[in-house]
């Protein structure tokens, strides 16, 4: 893939002080592989060191925010790629490290809309403030993948209800913005097609405040947050997962479009 084509995958525009961070890949509903990874890594960075930037607004163009990561080119690796990299990404393509490597700590507001899957749910859930657009909906889909949905268990409790983090994670069911609010994970439901212009409104109200202020409460928010990924983390990784029978049968039925299972439990 050329710079250009990578670099067009995730967009950058900032005006007024705000940032705008767009996903371009409606035709795979936004679903990232290795490439998009890395080059969000990049995209956060530039605009943590953006001197004309205090916050930014992270959407997704097409039908859905974010559909999660790409199956075809994460889940059906190699066994061999899989041991050499930990799991299904690829070297320095782990998105759990993409809002915790801050220089400046500036926030992040998500405006999610359509779908917010699996990493793309972990994105939303890692901001700081998520505006979504009612009937908007999550799922861990780690769980269903045969891989641990236990990071996004964590997050989820960290912003909400644990017993709703629970439920939603262990039966991997798609949960929506309106359940997601009342469980105190979503901090405000817009109706159809104006989540954007509620999101940029809490935008300017942010960039109207000093900013040093601001990336202070970000900062400690995000340790917190870091925090509890990473016990979950720890918790979880030695289980190897993404090595086991059930999560090569899950990516293979994902991508031959059928039935899940049978399961197997190894």
């Amino acid at each position: 893939m050329s710079d250009s084509a990578r670099t067009d995958l995730i967009r950058y525009e900032c005006q007024d002080r705000i940032a705008t961070i767009t996903f371009n890949r409606p035709e795979k509903l936004n679903a990232f592989d290795d490439g998009m990874v890395m080059r969000m890594a990049e995209v956060l960075h530039g605009f943590d060191i953006d001197p004309d930037a205090d916050v930014a607004v992270l959407r997704g163009e097409g039908r859905a925010f974010c559909s999660g990561a790409d199956v075809h080119q994460r889940q059906l690796r190699p066994e061999a790629e899989m041991k050499k990299h930990g799991g299904p990404q690829g070297w320095g393509a782990h998105s759990a490290e993409l809002f915790v490597r801050s220089i400046n700590w500036k926030p992040v507001i998500t405006a999610p809309h359509g779908f917010a899957v699996g990493l793309g749910l972990a994105m939303v859930l890692e901001s700081d403030i998520i505006v979504a657009e009612a009937g908007t909906k999550f799922q861990v889909a780690e769980t269903v993948r045969g891989l641990s949905g236990v990071r996004h268990w964590a997050l989820l409790a960290y912003r909400g209800l644990r017993s709703f983090a629970t439920e939603v994670t262990i039966t991997g069911r798609f949960f929506t913005a309106e359940e997601a609010a009342a469980a105190g994970v979503v901090d405000r439901v817009a109706p159809p097609g104006e989540h954007l212009e509620q999101a940029y409104a809490m935008a300017r109200a942010i960039a109207g405040n000093p900013p040093l202020s601001v990336r202070a409460t970000v900062r400690a928010r995000r340790w917190y947050m870091e925090q509890a990924e990473r016990e979950a983390y720890l918790q979880t990784n030695p289980l190897q997962l993404h090595l086991t029978e059930d999560f090569k049968e899950s990516a293979r039925a994902f991508a031959e479009k059928r039935k899940l299972g049978p399961f197997k439990g190894r």
